[in-house]
């Protein structure tokens, strides 16, 4: 329940916060959450950690070493990286980092999920495409956090690739529980749960039934906010997935641009375009959203992601 998972966190920073300062060890990686909420004590007044938490996409920060890129974001003022890039490092290689910078990776992306899909009709495939996913989790567990990005496949892979990809995410289930690893399923531009040439209007109906089939607490939604508000109305797809939503992205759509320049044409930044941010952020109230949001627009320095940071402020808490 997000009330008991609120009180524990807080009961844990309470207890932890003279012993973690910005820059925790995180020698405990799988209690990462619980350690990261003592470090956003505040030392003067004792005041538990906030409800959001944001982090930008490792890929946005431009420039210099692992290392250099995790500090450029915790400098910037970030609380932790969304990790995604898993390809180019091992588990042990992306822990090191963490435990020498300090910084909080609370997620990592499927790296491979375009490419090596769970929906395709090829067996070897979709093979490559579950040892991709067992990757990725054991690099998220190294460095402490707590979930794994995937996008599920194609609807152009044919009518049985859900159902494919049901099986063999259902086999990632032990590994999950194992390496305590939400396996978390991004709404995306991939023609499934929704209709391409469909209204704005449409039902988030099927992508909940899809999460719920699984009758699994290690399967939920990492909601993107913009990625359906060509689609739909954002905050009724985040009331109607409810605690079903685990982390969020966030990035700005635009109707009226893509109306004028193609459905791929409205992404824009975070408080540009036409989403509701006021009715946004009263639908996460009313689920009681707690935890964290990754921002998904184009990075670039220091300076730039200090802007991206001040949207998803702005965005998120008014």
């Amino acid at each position: 329940m997000p009330t008991t998972r609120r009180h524990f966190l807080n009961g844990v920073a309470a207890i932890s916060a003279a012993g973690y300062g910005q820059r925790a060890a995180y020698s405990q990686p799988s209690s990462g959450e619980a350690v990261h909420a003592a470090s956003r004590m505040n030392d003067d007044k004792g005041l538990p950690a906030k409800d959001l938490f944001f982090s930008c996409k490792y890929r946005m920060i431009k420039g210099g070493s692992l290392e250099d890129r995790l500090e450029l974001a915790r400098n910037v003022g970030f609380d932790g990286v969304d990790f995604d890039d898993a390809a180019s490092v091992t588990p042990e290689q992306l822990q090191r980092a963490v435990h020498s910078t300090g910084v909080f990776i609370h997620n990592v992306i499927n790296h491979a999920h375009w490419q090596q899909r769970l929906t395709s009709s090829d067996p070897e495939e979709r093979r490559k495409a579950v040892a991709n996913i067992k990757h990725c989790m054991e690099v998220s567990h190294a460095a402490g956090g707590s979930a794994v990005l995937i996008v599920i496949g194609k609807a152009d892979d044919g009518p049985r690739g859900a159902e494919l990809a049901r099986d063999e995410i259902r086999t990632l289930l032990p590994l999950a529980a194992k390496l305590g690893q939400r396996i978390l399923f991004e709404n995306v531009w991939n023609g499934l749960f929704y209709d391409p040439s469909g209204s704005r209007d449409q039902s988030v109906q099927p992508f909940a039934d899809y999460i719920d089939s699984f009758e699994s607490p290690w399967i939920g939604a990492y909601f993107d906010l913009g990625n359906h508000a060509r689609f739909a109305n954002v905050a009724t797809w985040i009331k109607d997935l409810g605690t079903r939503i685990v982390k969020l992205d966030i990035k700005g759509y635009s109707n009226e641009k893509a109306d004028k320049e193609g459905v791929r044409k409205g992404f824009v930044d975070i408080t540009d375009g036409d989403i509701d941010w006021k009715s946004v952020r009263k639908a996460l109230s009313d689920i009681r959203f707690t935890g964290w949001v990754a921002a998904e627009v184009g990075g670039g320095d220091a300076e730039r992601l200090k802007r991206v940071l001040q949207q998803m402020e702005h965005a998120l808490l008014g």
